[in-house]
């Protein structure tokens, strides 16, 4: 294991201490949005582990969801989610994470997701594969969609922009097998590698949400591009993880007409 892994999932770790020591005490809830939440569990979640990220790699860039940290020009970047499912956390419902990526010279070479609830932490390094808890994991070997778990989420303008998404959350629904909506994009993306679901698509999302997730599925053998199935970016706006298997058919309902 890396410095660079180790410290994610130390802080990580501390990170989903904090979510669990104040869940269901939540006493001041601000609005990003209409819909798009911030709580002071997310500020004091990514407080903590900017500080102890800076207090190793002071002249490391951050990019951080509630704006913590600095921008350096520094060739390596943290990406971090301090709390991935604020909406999840504010009503006491128990499934978010905190994420964490870092980026060198442009690609991402770390991921670390740790769902506290469960205690499952899941992290991956570039060319060393993926881990859940220490084991190893495989994405699923399911073949078709119709037999296929699929995951999603909407977006925080869903009001304003739903005719797309709707029609992909009908299409894929006819499609599979099942569709869930948890609303953590970052343990959607770990489901997706250690084969609880066998794909997952989502529109709107940030570098923080996907950054870690992409990376832990790539690592266990799963296949992660845009809908039409062109190379994947975590500043893009359009993500679609799978096992690599019925990545073609769901490309495919993704870009029909209908």
């Amino acid at each position: 294991m890396s410095s660079y892994l180790k410290l994610a999932c130390e802080v990580a770790k501390e990170s989903g201490r904090i979510q669990r020591s104040n869940l269901g005490k939540i006493r001041h809830i601000e609005y990003k949005g209409e819909i798009n939440l911030v709580t002071e569990v997310d500020r004091a979640c990514e407080k903590r582990v900017i500080e102890r990220i800076q207090r190793i790699y002071p002249d490391h860039d951050i990019l951080a969801e509630e704006g913590g940290g600095k921008r350096t020009s520094s060739e390596y970047k943290w990406i971090i989610d301090p709390l991935d499912g604020t909406t999840n956390y504010a009503h006491g419902y128990p499934l978010f994470c905190t994420s964490i990526a870092l980026e060198h010279k442009g690609e991402i070479v770390l991921g670390v997701v740790y769902e506290p609830n469960h205690d499952e932490l899941f992290a991956a390094e570039k060319g060393k594969g993926s881990f859940l808890n220490g084991k190893r994991i495989h994405v699923s070997p399911e073949e078709k969609i119709g037999r296929g778990m699929l995951a999603t989420g909407f977006a925080y303008d869903i009001k304003k922009n739903n005719r797309s998404t709707l029609d992909h959350f009908k299409n894929m629904l006819l499609s599979a097998q099942a569709v869930r909506r948890d609303g953590v994009a970052a343990v959607d993306l770990c489901y997706v590698a250690c084969g609880r679901y066998d794909g997952f698509w989502e529109i709107n999302l940030f570098p923080w949400d996907v950054g870690a997730g992409y990376l832990i599925v790539k690592e266990a053998g799963g296949e992660v591009t845009d809908f039409a199935g062109k190379e994947f970016s975590v500043y893009a706006k359009e993500i679609l993880a799978t096992n690599g298997l019925i990545h073609d058919q769901m490309t495919k309902v993704l870009t029909c007409k209908k």
